[in-house]
């Protein structure tokens, strides 16, 4: 059962004032009224017009969705978030549809995926290409396949946001999001949802070329601390190729010209000897990575048995009868007899 009160929705914004208003009034009429504006200093009345929609708003002390979303979420109460762009692009109708795995216990991460139904006009050629190339790195590199790991419809538990590692400023928090429910081994579920154009007089904030690269960038970087044995493998394996084509010329300029190249003899040597330490080193990683998984896995078991167990204990202790009631005398009945007796007197 949903309880719309325990949701609090959560709407980064910066300069969205020709959309904003309607998609709050559009959570109002399905039922949310917990609603949060977490404003970059727009300079176009985003702010008042959240407002004036019933919004609660704050401008945020830093720059960056990525930071604001971080803000935000410390300034939140209800034990769940759902979060979404303010420009219009995603249906307010849909919030149930996203928060239901929340309430279910199926999950504790969900992602709306815009691909399910993406109308015709929301997305650009060139994005549509580098979504497909970002969803396939991170599944290569990260193992998950979470279809759409850029959406910016999402909803999650409190909790669940407070033990991830998050540090990203700008559009690169959502991919951050998606790693870290990887690595935190986050309950998540992808659910379908549309994904409409932006309407008229709404520009995008996004760069897809410069915030497409470092999207690309935060995957590889963030492969050191989960997928350990590719980030270092990737650099042992280009060190080797490049020591390989080093030695390859030195032994073909030694036979067919006669010329020794010792220093590029050395080189090629070098490079081969730092590509294999560094695989070594990511495979030593990766088995580090693994038994921290595996130990974390088993505290949060040992974690939830104790719960469960406060939580029977305290369900027996309540269900058992008083004291006095067991004993069945009280000190009225004490008290009663002498009276009897003086009366009969």
């Amino acid at each position: 059962m949903i309880q719309r009160d325990d949701v609090c929705i959560l709407i980064p914004t910066y300069n969205e004032a020709a959309a904003v208003g309607g998609v709050i009034e559009g959570f109002r009429d399905v039922g949310y009224e917990q609603i949060l504006v977490i404003d970059g200093g727009s300079g176009d009345g985003t702010q008042e017009i959240a407002a004036d929609a019933g919004a609660r708003v704050v401008e945020q002390s830093g720059s960056g969705k990525g930071q604001a979303v971080r803000e935000a979420v410390g300034l939140i109460e209800q034990p769940y978030v759902l979060m979404i762009d303010g420009d219009a692009t995603y249906h307010p109708e849909q919030a149930d549809r996203m928060v239901e795995p929340l309430f279910a216990g199926e999950a504790e991460h969900v992602v709306g995926n815009r691909f399910a139904d993406m109308q015709p006009g929301a997305m650009t050629r060139l994005n549509r290409i580098g979504n497909g190339i970002i969803n396939s790195a991170f599944r290569y590199i990260h193992g998950r396949n979470l279809k759409d790991i850029l959406s910016g419809y999402r909803a999650f538990t409190r909790e669940s946001f407070e033990r991830l590692s998050l540090s990203a400023d700008g559009f690169g928090i959502e991919t951050e999001l998606a790693v870290e429910c990887v690595r935190h081994n986050v309950q998540t579920t992808v659910v379908p949802i549309t994904y409409e154009p932006r309407p008229e007089g709404s520009e995008t904030n996004l760069r897809p070329v410069r915030d497409g690269g470092h999207i690309l960038v935060t995957l590889y970087q963030m492969a050191k601390m989960n997928n350990p044995i590719f980030y270092f493998g990737s650099f042992g394996v280009l060190s080797i190729l490049v020591g390989l084509f080093l030695g390859t010329f030195v032994l073909f300029r030694y036979f067919v010209a006669g010329v020794p190249h010792e220093i590029i003899a050395l080189g090629s040597g070098v490079t081969l000897l730092f590509g294999l330490q560094l695989i070594m080193f990511g495979v030593l990683s990766d088995l580090i990575v693994t038994t921290n998984r595996q130990q974390r896995q088993q505290i949060e078991r040992i974690e939830q048995k104790l719960d469960e167990l406060e939580t029977t204990t305290a369900a027996e202790e309540g269900s058992s009868p008083p004291a006095e009631t067991v004993a069945g005398e009280g000190p009225d009945t004490r008290t009663e007899e002498p009276n009897v007796q003086s009366r009969n007197h």
